[in-house]
């Protein structure tokens, strides 16, 4: 049986919308309830945030939903708590909807934590006989028990949504729908969180979670939905739709790479010729020409150069950052058993790379040349883009290497 239903559903936003006056409102009003809102062509300013979006969900799947910011992940897990509702297109609802999305939305500043407990229950749902059931088992939950007869006004911005997040998660709802909120607290507080939603997977709820965390997604959810540009683009096992996102994810960070280096290489710069310029870059693998590899495999890198006069001794250095900028390695040649005593002319200086073991996603080559003492570069080169692929890839976010480690169990007698 489903429980979540999204009937070709339909959402406009506009951007920069605001009524200033009563005047302006009952105009806007009659012309959204006259009109066909999906039928009639988009104003200035209006896009669609979601696009005949359909899906079902059963009582007691884990699904996850992700996709680029903007693709429309989080109006629909305001559609789904009616903070709002669709320009066109049907949802329905079976079961009892507690929704982790903006966690501290309910609580007063001026009241204490114990009577926020009371103020959000009450708004998410629950009885105060419930309230008082679970008062304790909230609190230490949350972590804030030394303060709970204090104003919330005066807790950090942890503790205010350790407490929000513990009194939703108390709720035991038929169906749960989660928005990042795994983020708040520390880690301990993130493994409670994480233990907390197993509890619930286990008691038969339904759960929608919107994440950029893979590995979160990848843990808890058998079904992820991809969404993209508003519509969605991928509807399946997690297992299959993951790799398509991060496949999605690394062609869009490695344009956004390229236009930065672009816009970088753009700007006016009054400069003498250089004594020595790099006049290509190659990456390849098996002979051939690339930018894109997979995990393991053997690359090797051409850097052509051309000194317009003799130059003693220099020295190249070659970095490779991943695309948030964080320097991954680097090599100089002197220390890798290439001294040149000089050089002029066109030449070609080949750097074998092997396997490098970086972690999937797009990295930046950035090549220099240096005087003898490196004192001062000659040239810098920095605008070549690769990117690294690997199957079904299931490592944790925020990785650079992928070493080759062995693991071996050894009975303790």
């Amino acid at each position: 049986m489903s429980v979540i239903e999204f009937n070709s559903v339909w959402k406009k936003f506009k951007k920069g919308e605001k009524l200033n006056s009563l005047r302006d409102a009952i105009p806007a009003f009659f012309r959204k309830v006259s009109s066909n809102g999906s039928d009639r062509p988009l104003e200035e300013q209006e896009f669609w945030a979601l696009k005949n979006v359909d899906f079902r969900i059963t009582k007691g799947e884990v699904v996850g939903i992700v996709g680029p910011n903007g693709a429309g992940k989080s109006t629909i897990l305001k559609l789904l708590s009616k903070i709002m509702y669709p320009t066109k297109g049907e949802i329905k609802i079976n079961g009892r909807l507690s929704a982790l999305i903006e966690v501290t939305a309910g609580f007063h500043p001026e009241l204490t934590g114990r009577e926020n407990v009371y103020l959000n229950g009450t708004i998410l749902g629950m009885r105060r006989r419930e309230i008082d059931k679970k008062f304790d088992e909230i609190v230490e939950f949350s972590g804030v028990a030394p303060f709970i007869d204090t104003p919330v006004k005066r807790y950090s911005s942890g503790m205010y949504s350790r407490l929000g997040f513990s009194v939703a998660a108390h709720m035991d709802p038929e169906i749960l729908l989660v928005d990042e909120v795994l983020s708040v607290g520390d880690m301990a507080f993130h493994a409670k969180c994480a233990q907390k939603m197993r509890e619930l997977m286990a008691s038969g709820a339904t759960i929608v979670l919107v994440s950029h965390d893979m590995s979160l997604i990848q843990s808890l959810c058998k079904r992820t939905i991809l969404l993209e540009g508003g519509a969605m683009a991928k509807d399946g096992p997690t297992e299959k739709v993951v790799p398509y996102y991060k496949e999605l994810m690394n062609d869009a960070q490695e344009e956004e790479l390229k236009r930065k280096v672009l816009n970088q290489g753009g700007r006016v710069k009054v400069v003498e010729q250089p004594l020595i310029s790099i006049t290509d870059l190659s990456l390849n693998c098996n002979d051939s020409i690339r930018n894109k590899f997979f995990i393991g495999e053997k690359i090797t890198m051409d850097i052509y150069f051309e000194a317009h006069e003799k130059i003693d001794q220099p020295i190249f250095i070659l970095e490779v950052l991943r695309s948030d900028g964080v320097l991954c390695f680097s090599s100089r040649s002197d220390q890798n058993k290439l001294s040149l005593n000089s050089v002029q002319g066109k030449g070609m200086i080949f750097v074998n790379l092997g396997k490098i073991n970086l972690a999937p996603g797009v990295y930046l080559v950035k090549v220099s040349i240096w005087d003898k003492d490196l004192i001062h570069p000659y040239v810098i080169r920095n605008q070549d883009v690769f990117t690294l692929e690997k199957h079904n890839w299931r490592g944790m976010a925020g990785e650079v290497f992928l070493p080759e480690i062995g693991w071996e169990f050894h009975e303790n007698k």
